[in-house]
């Protein structure tokens, strides 16, 4: 009988990975020691404990863009997240990095996102200024760190060091300030680095794919867009007459085009900085995993068109309104009155403290779950 263990999968790692990839074998590991699996390796458990989770669960149902009763065809958070997730083991794999690492950070790394998306996260940041704030990165970590309670011996998923810092450096930014436990100051692994340009490679091109299904924009308008004309150019050459086909061969071109250009771009990163290993990686000061300085400017350009005539328009904007006010009356109804909230959160408010334990309700709602919430707390007619 033929078994590939977990043992035997490391062996695998050590002969096929890039030198610069991330075994499993060389994590940090747990915060709280456990003992490893018979046939997975590390990076695969944190994978599976993180689509395990019912965190991960509520993507279904929290906004991308549309929430979730404006259409079925649209992405949701955990479409969004799904598709992102393709994206990085494409890119993690043409580079002989870790896939394991790449899909579970990419598949954890909109976990702290509240219902109504952006929005509702402004809203949180907002009511949250004088305790200590919001910011759905942060809240991921606490999430996986803390929130999340599935194993009697310790809060949290217990992922592994790796995947930890990796969400605590999901934006390029966010090295530096890093929490002192994950290295701040020192560029995290390539696998990491994956993850920010995964994310928005996979919304840029679906809020096209979604922006022209819902008549927000037309292919003429987002024809000024270079990435965008230059793929339309090429689907009406190749004799393509249909309009839905069109437009799907459209997002698939600039896609590939995307990928390859990180791939060349990081190659060419590699090669002039000498990286030969995952060391070598935290030690070089910077990111390697980017697009070349032509794509940023074209990607910043296509970025700035969604911006005007997608995330700002007024369907957008009263939809955001209206989340807004939702959440505003459930954070003011709970801190007034905080034995409206379930019994496990108010077991948390001597830990947390109140202000905190009510954000972490809330962001933890998903769309319809808020708006039911709201209904059952101002509509008398509904039953609690």
């Amino acid at each position: 009988m033929y078994l590939v263990d977990r043992l035997e999968q490391e062996k695998r790692e050590r002969k096929h990975l890039a030198p610069y990839g991330m075994r499993s074998a060389d994590s940090r590991g747990r915060r709280h020691p456990e003992t490893e699996h018979a046939l997975r390796t590390r990076y695969q458990r944190d994978r599976d404990r993180v689509v395990h989770c019912s965190s991960f669960r509520r993507l279904e149902y929290k906004t991308q863009v549309f929430v979730i009763h404006e259409g079925d065809n649209y992405r949701t958070r955990l479409t969004h997240t799904l598709e992102a997730a393709q994206i990085g083991r494409t890119l993690a794999r043409a580079l002989g990095l870790n896939e394991e690492l790449t899909e579970g950070l990419i598949l954890g790394h909109d976990l702290g996102h509240t219902p109504f998306g952006h929005s509702g996260e402004c809203v949180l940041d907002a009511l949250m200024r004088d305790h200590g704030g919001f910011e759905h990165n942060r809240q991921t970590l606490r999430i996986l760190e803390t929130l999340e309670q599935r194993y009697p011996g310790f809060p949290g998923l217990n992922l592994t060091w790796e995947t930890r810092e990796g969400v605590a450096k999901h934006h390029p930014e966010s090295d530096a300030s890093a929490p002192d436990e994950y290295a701040p100051g020192e560029p995290p692994t390539l696998e990491a680095q994956i993850v920010d340009l995964a994310d928005e490679i996979a919304y840029n091109n679906h809020d096209i794919d979604d922006g022209l299904s819902s008549g927000m924009f037309t292919t003429d308008e987002i024809r000024v867009v270079t990435l965008f004309r230059d793929a339309h150019d090429r689907a009406i050459a190749n004799d393509i007459r249909d309009g839905r086909l069109i437009q799907h061969q459209i997002v698939r071109d600039i896609i590939n085009r995307c990928i390859q250009d990180v791939l060349d771009a990081t190659r060419a990163r590699l090669l002039s900085e000498r990286i030969d290993s995952s060391l070598a990686v935290r030690e070089c000061g910077r990111r390697l995993v980017a697009h070349s300085d032509e794509m940023l400017r074209n990607v910043r350009d296509l970025k700035d068109f969604l911006l005007k005539h997608m995330y700002r328009h007024y369907r957008v904007v009263r939809m955001g309104g209206k989340a807004g006010r939702i959440l505003r009356d459930l954070f003011s109804a709970y801190i007034s009155d905080s034995a409206q909230l379930p019994p496990r959160f108010q077991e948390r408010i001597p830990i947390d403290g109140l202000h905190r334990t009510v954000c972490d309700y809330i962001a933890g709602m998903t769309d319809r779950y808020a708006t039911d919430e709201h209904r059952k707390l101002f509509d008398p007619s509904v039953r609690v």
